[in-house]
């Protein structure tokens, strides 16, 4: 007997639902959605909405920033809450991803409105402890929100299992298969119930994915809600001609800007070294990529979603993990390798019907490549040559002259050092006479065999 409620209650994608409650949604999502300003569906939510209710295999396309989270997490968070709960501890819906900043990011826009429904999630990403995440499984969660190495790991250690997964979503499915995931990707969804739900949603829909597609999805129904080019109206694109030795300073000026900024650089050397240069001439900025801990990739963005810091440099493991809003401007640096990165770098600003400028730094040996990339990704950019100071700097990304101050940041206290509680009715040894043996533990202060002054 099916776990889920019937699918014949919910609407017809036909319907043309202008609310989340004509979409068929229970009534707590839809007050979570509105308590949080979500009133309006996305096109993309309106698209597969009702497909994903009534159980279908779902392929959405959808330009970043376009709700594809909320377009498989709403669907999915009512199928889990209606109908007979399954008793298993095991997970019963897998979401992967690629990244551990999606990971986070798809988790918080969906633990709320998960609690308003009563279904429970967790994440299993890298450069998190193990236990943290066993003791969740432990305790029971129908959600996994997961990358593809720690899930692997954590099925290994036989701390979890998706025999009972009855809906599986793949998000950013490309990037999985550009990064070099789909072996792992394709070994987890082999692992799950062949009778399940899948959803697949990405920004694009090509070849790398052609395999995923015939191999798991039954008969899919497919959404596109924007093709694989730079279609978004609100988005200007400019291709700034900048002299080799102006590069920093137009750099740095930039950086200077009002408003959010996120600037890409080719390499994790380049974007530390861009961090320190700008912080050099005043400009503190945040530092994101795979050689960051966990810990510090996770405070760098909460600074930046908090505007404690306002420019952000990031490697393209960041070009589809970071959701943040208010982004006015996106700075490549170094131009990217091929179109599609472009597209994906360009996605952090002009979300969710916002305006934004996407601005690509090019020496002269780098025009004739760059053009011809842009032209790839559907953009034709207004092309400018600019210095440091120019008018037409400030115009264009309203740079302006950085203080020249250096950045100092004030190191960080030690932690307090943590004296182990002494035990009822303990006295501490007296120390050894001259010539005595000395006891086991006598010079830490216990004479127990730990340290903790437990015995």
């Amino acid at each position: 007997m099916s776990t889920f409620a019937d699918p014949s209650t919910f609407p017809s994608v036909f319907d043309a639902p202008a609310t989340f409650a004509d979409l068929g949604l229970p009534a707590p999502l839809v007050r979570e959605l509105d308590r949080e300003g979500i009133t309006t569906p996305f096109e993309i939510q309106a698209a597969t909405v009702p497909d994903a209710l009534a159980g279908r295999d779902v392929l959405g396309r959808g330009q970043t920033g376009s709700g594809k989270t909320l377009a498989f997490g709403l669907p999915l968070l009512t199928r889990l809450s209606q109908g007979e709960r399954a008793r298993s501890r095991h997970p019963r819906a897998l979401i992967l991803v690629p990244t551990r900043e999606l990971a986070m990011q798809v988790a918080d826009a969906l633990r709320p409105l998960g609690r308003a429904v009563g279904v429970f999630l967790t994440t299993a990403v890298g450069g998190v402890p193990y236990d943290r995440q066993i003791d969740s499984l432990r305790r029971g969660v129908e959600i996994m929100v997961a990358t593809p190495g720690r899930l692997k790991d954590l099925i290994e250690r036989g701390s979890c299992s998706l025999d009972d997964i009855a809906i599986t979503v793949l998000d950013e499915a490309d990037q999985m298969a550009d990064m070099g995931f789909l072996p792992e990707v394709t070994e987890l969804l082999d692992k799950t119930p062949k009778v399940g739900q899948r959803m697949l949603f990405s920004a694009t829909l090509d070849g790398d994915v052609d395999a995923l597609v015939k191999r798991f999805m039954t008969d899919p129904v497919t959404h596109s809600t924007a093709p694989p080019v730079a279609t978004v109206t609100t988005m200007d694109h400019h291709l700034l001609l900048i002299p080799p030795h102006d590069k920093l300073a137009v750099t740095a000026a930039i950086a200077a800007r009002d408003g959010r900024t996120i600037m890409f650089a080719r390499t994790q050397m380049g974007v530390d070294r861009l961090v320190g240069q700008l912080a050099a001439v005043g400009v503190r900025a945040g530092a994101l990529h795979g050689g960051k801990t966990q810990r510090a990739r996770t405070r760098t963005l909460a600074e930046f979603r908090e505007g404690r810091v306002n420019v952000l440099v990031a490697t393209d493991v960041a070009a589809r993990g970071i959701h943040v809003d208010g982004v006015s401007l996106v700075v490549h640096i170094d131009p990217p390798k091929d179109s599609k990165d472009y597209l994906h770098r360009a996605g952090r600003t002009a979300r969710a019907g916002e305006s934004g400028a996407v601005a690509t730094l090019v020496l002269p040996k780098q025009r004739k490549s760059t053009l011809a990339m842009l032209q790839r990704a559907g953009v034709d950019p207004a092309q400018t040559r600019v210095r440091p100071g120019d008018a037409a700097l400030a115009e264009l990304t309203g740079a302006r002259e950085p203080s020249g101050v250096p950045v100092v940041d004030e190191p960080t206290p030690p932690p307090a050092k943590r004296v182990p509680p002494r035990p009822h009715g303990h006295r501490p040894p007296r120390a050894p006479h001259h010539g005595a043996p000395r006891r086991r533990g006598d010079h830490e202060g216990f004479r127990g065999k730990d340290r903790s002054g437990r015995g």
